[in-house]
């Protein structure tokens, strides 16, 4: 694993026969993903995919809703 910052890294993984990939310890730590987790995979076709646990996903998807909604004065 190639560090960058404390709170950034780079690292390569390789994608198993049942296509899946193993998230590297200090990512695990770092992020506080647990076993038993559930990770929301975002694709774009032209920038790639992203993990973010869902938890997270769901507090940034309701903030830019409640924005929204605060919005309509």
């Amino acid at each position: 694993m190639k560090d960058i910052k404390e709170d950034r890294f780079i690292v390569s993984v390789k994608v198993g026969p049942k296509g899946q990939i193993t998230i590297p310890s200090a990512a695990r730590k770092m992020f506080n993903i647990k076993e038993g987790d559930t990770l929301m995979v975002m694709g774009d076709k032209e920038r790639g995919i992203a993990l973010i646990k869902d938890d997270v996903f769901y507090q940034l998807m309701g903030g830019m809703f409640n924005n929204e909604n605060s919005n309509k004065d």
